[in-house]
């Protein structure tokens, strides 16, 4: 309000959404779904990538895998002029949260910058049980949700830093946009970006990066077949973990001679 109680236009229109973008093809989807994140990570790390791990968020159900398409959301803190979390899911089903799950895909893996809040459940029940119903792949939360119980019921794979019994914006924190870039446990993640989460933490791959990664990858997994079956054999770990440049032509000599790739 001015000062003479005349309306004005909030500076801001929630929800904000990003620019178009492209998701992954079928070919690069199905090429990603063998790797892990463990060697996603290092592989990007060889390229030049310093930071793809996103530190903070653990599988809620271990065991569980997902390789899937970043689909954004961002939590930015709560100002009460423009955003605040007093009416609940009321205010909350006019935001970014509500706002990104009519845009899921199969495939997707929807990525939630959250600060690390120990107080925003970011996702619950109904909110994943609709994304999942969808074809949603799996959800990454730098943040924590809430409904744990049914969530790990519906058996999607999510990855967060905890627990809280708290909605979305009932603390310091509220939905403002999707299909933005969001930083999350330090990594940057655009959308359309691969993630690959397991037991050893989620990892952001580059979509532009993917094929690169998905061919180092290839040969890593088969060297270390290799190198498993000669450690068996009684081989030093030396000559084989990593292979010398003897080993490698011992390697490339084993593929040669047929060993499946």
């Amino acid at each position: 309000m001015t000062q003479t109680g005349a309306a004005t236009t909030p500076p801001v229109q929630l929800p904000i959404r990003g620019e178009a973008w492209s998701r992954p093809n079928a070919d690069q989807m199905a090429a990603m779904q063998e790797i892990g994140s463990a060697t996603a990570c290092a592989k990007l790390h060889q390229v030049g990538i310093r930071r793809s791990f996103v530190e903070g968020p653990v599988s809620l159900q271990p065991g569980q895998k997902v390789v899937g398409s970043a689909l954004t959301l961002q939590f930015m803190p709560q100002r009460e002029d423009l955003a605040s979390g007093v009416a609940q899911e009321y205010v909350e089903r006019n935001t970014a949260l509500w706002a990104v799950m009519e845009t899921v895909e199969p495939g997707d893996v929807l990525v939630i910058q959250a600060y690390g809040s120990k107080f925003s459940g970011c996702i619950g029940d109904i909110l994943a049980r609709y994304f999942q119903r969808k074809g949603g792949a799996g959800i990454v939360v730098d943040g924590r949700i809430r409904d744990a119980g049914r969530i790990r019921e519906l058996g999607i794979p999510v990855w967060s830093t905890g627990t809280t019994p708290h909605y979305a914006s009932q603390s310091e924190l509220f939905p403002w946009a999707y299909d933005v870039p969001v930083a999350v446990g330090g990594a940057l993640c655009l959308p359309g970006d691969f993630v690959v989460a397991d037991d050893d933490g989620p990892v952001i791959v580059p979509q532009a990066l993917a094929p690169e990664v998905c061919a180092a990858t290839k040969d890593h997994q088969d060297w270390e077949v290799f190198s498993r079956t000669r450690l068996d054999q009684g081989a030093r770990l030396s000559d084989y973990y990593p292979l010398t440049p003897e080993t490698r032509a011992e390697y490339e000599a084993w593929l040669s001679a047929g060993s499946p790739r």
